[in-house]
């Protein structure tokens, strides 16, 4: 499968998810393994990731559970 610059897929660091997401580390691993955040990539041996749209698409749906109560 070839990539597109179309749709290019971000991904975050942890640093980035913690500046977006005001959990701490161990909350984000609690979540993911509930099945209620999205799942961490790993990029390597020392390395994890997050695709950036889906951690804004779990964003977006607090934002909208928020404007429905």
């Amino acid at each position: 499968m070839e990539a597109t610059t179309d749709d290019p897929t971000r991904i975050i660091t942890q640093k980035e998810l913690a500046s977006r997401v005001p959990y701490s580390s161990v909350q984000i691993w609690r979540l993911e393994k509930a099945g209620t955040f999205p799942r961490r990539i790993q990029l390597g041996p020392n390395r994890i990731g997050w695709v950036e749209a889906e951690v804004e698409a779990w964003l977006r749906k607090r934002l909208d559970e928020r404007g429905a109560s």
